[in-house]
This record gives C-alpha cells, structure tokens and sequence, in this order.
C-alpha cells in the first residue's frame, strides 16, 4: 500500500526524491500511460473550487508536493511529508535513467522552439538520450499532436502546458497514447530546461525560499502568490478536521 498523505483532500506520494525518480521510471513496465503530477500548494488550493481539477489530482498514479507550502500544511495538521520533490528534478533524474536506457522522450508545451532548445541542452549534459519529439503549446488541432506522439514511440512524454491544462490534457488523452507509458505534468520546466528560466541559488531552494526568488525575478506572479495564505488558511481551518476524519 502506497505511504500517501492527505492534504485538503489531495494525496501526496510520502517519499524521498531519488525514490520518486525509481518508482515513477518503474511505471514504464506496465502496458498504460501513467498520469504523475506535481501539486504545490496553489494547485490544491485551485482544487478546493474546481472539483473536475480535484477528482484529475486525486486520480492520479503519482501525487508529489512541489512546494514548500504543502510540506508546511502537512506538518502544521501532524502528518509530515518526508520534503518536497521539485517536479523539475523529478523531470531531470527521469531524464537522466531514460539516457541510460535509450527509451524515447517527447517534449510538449512552452512557446515555440522552446521545447526544440531544451532537447539540445539536455541530449548534450545526457549523452545516449533520445528526444523522439517535440511539439509548442500552442497547436490547435489536438488530434495531430497525438498522432505525432504515438508516431515518435516515446516512452515518456512531458506535458508542459500550465496548470490546470496539461493535468486536463493527461486526464482525456492518456488512454489514447499508444507507446506513452509515462506523462509528466511540469508547467514551466522546459523554460529551465532549456536555460531561459534560471532557478534559486541551492542555498535558497534548502531554506525553503525558491518561491520568494522566482518572486524577486518575476514580480507580476505575485498575484498567483497569494495563493498560499489562502492556501494555508484553508489547512487550518479543514486540515486537522480531514486528518480526525480517518
């Protein structure tokens, strides 16, 4: 049985990154496409008034908190996660074991040639890995693109398509992915990928303050920032509740 903990009715995979890596790449053994997603404390929060986001997060083979924020609730209504898996991280170590094995990888989403620019970056710090395809965020005729991805084979697809779309894309067109044993919601993470978007120093990322470096780079998020008050209200007013419920 999995070692999940509840937040605001999300569950969180407990489990340390470098495990996280293993059992998500051990997915790709089993003849369906896996829906993994990285919540950080705005998307459950999101979830609270969107129930179709809701059932799409709770549904989902692989739950791991992206955020420091969530990590916080869960200690704050006595059931800690073991710390936070960055999705980005995750994306990367899967990378790295898909390189080893020479399994293909499809990348989709960003703005156009993005996706193009972090194969190159990535396929060069991972010698041996194949990037079978990639395909912009901004297609229209959804249908193609899934063709396009069963046409490339891969193994591992990358859904970079901002929240709550690409959890949405996932949901619907999972089963309809052929060779795709493995989908990966990461929102923005091609940018970083790719090196247009530059993460905290590690100094701030273990003090728990990436969220206040992408603010300092990226001040019009703010308003999305405020997510995580309301976020931690919520916890305390329904978290402990949720936890006594069980």
């Amino acid at each position: 049985m999995k070692n999940r903990v509840s937040i605001l009715g999300i569950p969180f995979d407990n489990i340390s990154p470098e495990a996280a890596v293993e059992q998500v790449y051990a997915m790709r053994l089993e003849e369906r496409a896996h829906r993994v997603v990285t919540p950080n404390s705005e998307m459950v929060y999101l979830a609270q008034s969107d129930p179709v986001f809701a059932k799409i997060l709770r549904e989902s083979d692989f739950v791991v908190p992206d955020g420091v924020g969530v990590i916080y609730a869960s200690k704050l209504i006595g059931t800690p996660i073991r710390e936070k898996v960055a999705g980005i991280d995750l994306g990367e170590g899967l990378i790295a074991r898909m390189a080893r094995s020479g399994e293909g990888v499809f990348f989709l989403g960003a703005k156009p040639g993005v996706a193009d620019l972090a194969a190159e970056k990535l396929c060069e710090k991972y010698p041996g890995l194949r990037v079978v395809g990639t395909q912009d965020g901004y297609f229209k005729n959804v249908d193609e693109v899934i063709e396009k991805i069963n046409q490339s084979g891969a193994v591992l697809l990358f859904v970079c398509l901002g929240v709550p779309k690409q959890e949405q894309f996932m949901a619907e067109y999972g089963p309809r992915l052929t060779s795709v044993r493995i989908m990966l919601g990461l929102g923005g993470s091609l940018d970083g990928y790719a090196g247009l978007a530059k993460r905290a120093p590690k100094w701030m990322i273990r003090m728990g303050l990436e969220w206040f470096y992408r603010l300092c780079k990226e001040p019009y998020r703010y308003k999305r920032m405020l997510a995580l008050p309301k976020f931690m209200l919520c916890v305390l007013k329904y978290g402990k509740k949720e936890v006594a419920k069980k």
